[in-house]
């Protein structure tokens, strides 16, 4: 589900309705890693909206109503949305979602002068190798064929600088 800004989502009905999301999580739904942790976020829910849920991968995808954050870059690091438009990176997001749904005490330690940066390294890491560990093509390509796509089915073309 993409929302289209930070203060509000369109219902089924048109109309525009407030929300109660503390922050926008944007994740890649053709990532089977990234989709189980989502399902498991989205049970921790509950169905009480306070993390948004925004699937990169989708065609549909907008970078200017999700922090700017356009695909490539969300392709590369895991971001998230605050309310306020601010956004974050890597082990952060995981740091405040958790918080968001109460069980911050997971990533608690992250915030330690050893375990913090040593984590952030490893993620650092996992963010480099997660396409290839995932049997999936490198960023590049997986760009150029999302770009292909959408000037194809879509006429969303790009030019070239």
């Amino acid at each position: 589900m993409i929302l289209p800004d930070t203060q509000s989502f369109r219902a089924a009905d048109g109309q525009s309705s407030p929300t109660s999301w503390q922050i926008k999580l944007l994740y890649d739904g053709a990532c089977p890693l990234c989709v189980r942790e989502v399902n498991f976020l989205k049970k921790r829910d509950a169905g009480r909206g306070l993390v948004a849920f925004v699937d990169i991968a989708d065609d549909q995808y907008n970078a200017a109503a999700n922090g700017g954050v356009d695909f490539e870059t969300a392709m590369g690091r895991i971001h998230a949305v605050l309310p306020d438009g601010t956004v974050i990176q890597n082990v952060e997001v995981f740091r405040r979602v958790y918080e968001v749904l109460g069980m911050g005490w997971i990533y608690a330690a992250t915030q330690w002068p050893i375990i913090g940066p040593l984590v952030d390294w490893i993620y650092e890491i996992w963010a480099d190798w997660r396409l290839a560990l995932t049997g999936r093509p490198d960023l590049a390509t997986i760009v150029t064929e999302r770009q292909q796509r959408l000037c194809q089915t879509e006429g969303r073309c790009q030019l070239e600088d």
